[in-house]
């Protein structure tokens, strides 16, 4: 077996645990929202309409989106528990990414109930009326068993759907199949990507087929098959979430990274010296830029590295350049002053973003700068990794340069810089300590006018553990001890196309005893 294979197969448990249980409980929870509604709109058809709108309108909401969106909404609502009650709850992983599947089973639950309900022939319903059932008696042993079938059809396109949505719940800090996915695509790791697909749509298959033995029973009125199917997918999810008894106690520490290879990098080397130190470890990776603060200041994670220009410009809001130095002082006073969050340090090694252009093509066109880039921006294509056109930061240089590209097209960073050497961009938005600049012969364009402000990579505490001895006695070596050249180096270990390294022994050659 490959190592990449074993790798894989070493995580499954813990990855599909949790996706089976947020499945589950998302699918549980849909159902018992679904069935009452069915009920109280195949009896009013004022009320019907209204809620099929209100439930395909969720169903538009890109599932991504609704995940994002119940995070900074349950953030909310923790800070205002804390200050009326004195305690909150995490806001991060399970709560948003169960919320937002739950909505999202509702639709194909609630359609085919009000359907299966509605759907039955009149005179059966009359004659159960003749006989002297109440509406109860009626519905229960009447119009839900003979709708059952219909029902169950729904079900089964609610838990293929619940499925494979959970799968993106990773970037809200929900462990799931889909950080085979995500990490995967970043690094390149393709035996990961097609292995979370191929558990992600197994799983999926598993659970129709047994939903569909429950469906055959209830149509075919054979109790057995009902009995058979159900105790499948009780036992079923029963053994998948067994290896996650553990959850109950959790780890001393939670170390989150965001979604490329060098936070994977460094949030590895930050757990191993934890766990030198004798401390329980958990990582939540794959956050987004603002996910990520958020959830340090709001106690959900304990540490991570940030780049002071993402800091500077999107958490304060800040869009002067007083330089590298002037920067850091001032994020580390005001982020203790506002969030309570400490900065430790600088690593040593600043991650900028810097525009990258092939050698022969900036050649040609006689590139060197961004002002020289600006008089040939029409006639180009940018590429940019998925944020950077929203940020800050690319307002500051388009206003001081004016680029007028004549297409911007967003990647993944690893697609970027494919696109990059396949002529599908002329120009991307890199990273100064990405090794893949040196390694595909890049050519960085200078900033004259200083509109990018300075990255370096700092250590970021949260409020509860500012003063935590052990965390700090055991990350502070780790400050000013990494050089651009050593992370560029971790960092094409993990992204390059051949003899690749995980994040976990890409860490180990930047750690320190």
């Amino acid at each position: 077996m490959s190592p990449r294979l074993e790798a894989a197969f070493k995580l499954l448990p813990d990855y599909l645990g949790w996706h089976v249980l947020l499945s589950v409980s998302a699918l549980s929870l849909g159902l018992i929202i679904s069935l009452p509604l069915a009920v109280a709109a195949s009896r009013s058809p004022r009320l019907r309409w209204p809620v099929l709108a209100l439930a395909s309108l969720i169903q538009t909401i890109p599932s991504l989106a609704l995940l994002a969106l119940f995070y900074p909404l349950l953030l909310a609502l923790s800070s205002l528990s804390v200050s009326l009650l004195g305690h909150g709850f995490s806001a991060l992983g399970f709560l948003p990414s169960l919320l937002a599947l739950t909505l999202y089973s509702i639709l194909p639950i609630l359609r085919n109930s009000v359907t299966g309900i509605t759907g039955v022939d009149p005179a059966i319903s009359e004659a159960a009326d003749g006989v002297g059932m109440t509406g109860r008696q009626k519905l229960l042993q009447v119009q839900l068993p003979l709708a059952a079938p219909v029902i169950m059809a729904g079900v089964r396109t609610a838990a293929v759907w619940t499925i494979g949505a959970a799968t993106l719940s990773t970037p809200v800090g929900q462990t799931s199949l889909g950080n085979y996915i995500f990490a995967g695509l970043q690094t390149e790791n393709w035996v990961f990507v097609l292995f979370g697909c191929a558990a992600s749509a197994g799983l999926a298959m598993a659970a129709d087929q047994l939903l569909g033995l429950v469906e055959t029973g209830a149509r075919l009125r054979r109790r057995a098959l009902v009995v058979a199917g159900l105790a499948g997918l009780l036992i079923g999810a029963g053994v998948a979430i067994t290896p996650l008894a553990h959850f109950g106690k959790p780890a001393a520490y939670v170390v989150g990274a965001k979604n490329f290879s060098e936070q994977y990098i460094l949030a590895e080397l930050m757990a191993d010296r934890l766990e030198r130190a004798g401390a329980s470890v958990s990582r939540k990776e794959d956050l987004g830029s603002a996910v990520a603060y958020r959830a340090l200041a709001a106690g959900e994670i304990d540490v991570y590295v940030d780049y002071t220009g993402t800091l500077w410009t999107s958490v304060l809001g800040r869009t002067d350049n007083p330089g590298r130095q002037a920067v850091l002082d001032g994020l580390t006073a005001e982020l203790k002053r506002r969030d309570g969050v400490r900065v430790l340090g600088s690593l040593g090694f600043e991650n900028a973003y810097a525009f990258a252009m092939r050698a022969d093509r900036a050649k040609a066109l006689d590139i060197a700068s961004l002002d020289d880039l600006a008089r040939e921006a029409p006639k180009l294509t940018l590429g940019s990794d998925l944020e950077f056109l929203s940020r800050p930061e690319w307002k500051a240089v388009d206003g001081a340069y004016s680029l007028a590209f004549r297409q911007k097209r967003s990647f993944q960073p690893t697609f970027m810089y494919r696109a990059l050497s396949g002529g599908d961009a002329d120009v991307i938005s890199a990273f100064s300590s990405d090794g893949r600049i040196a390694a595909d012969r890049l050519v960085v364009l200078t900033d004259p006018r200083g509109a990018i402000p300075p990255y370096d990579a700092v250590i970021l505490v949260s409020p509860k553990r500012s003063d935590d001895s052990r965390l700090i006695e055991a990350l502070t070596p780790l400050v000013g001890s990494i050089s651009v050249e050593a992370m560029r180096a971790a960092n094409y270990s993990v992204d390059r196309d051949t003899a690749k390294v995980t994040p976990a022994e890409a860490a180990r050659t930047l750690s320190k005893p």
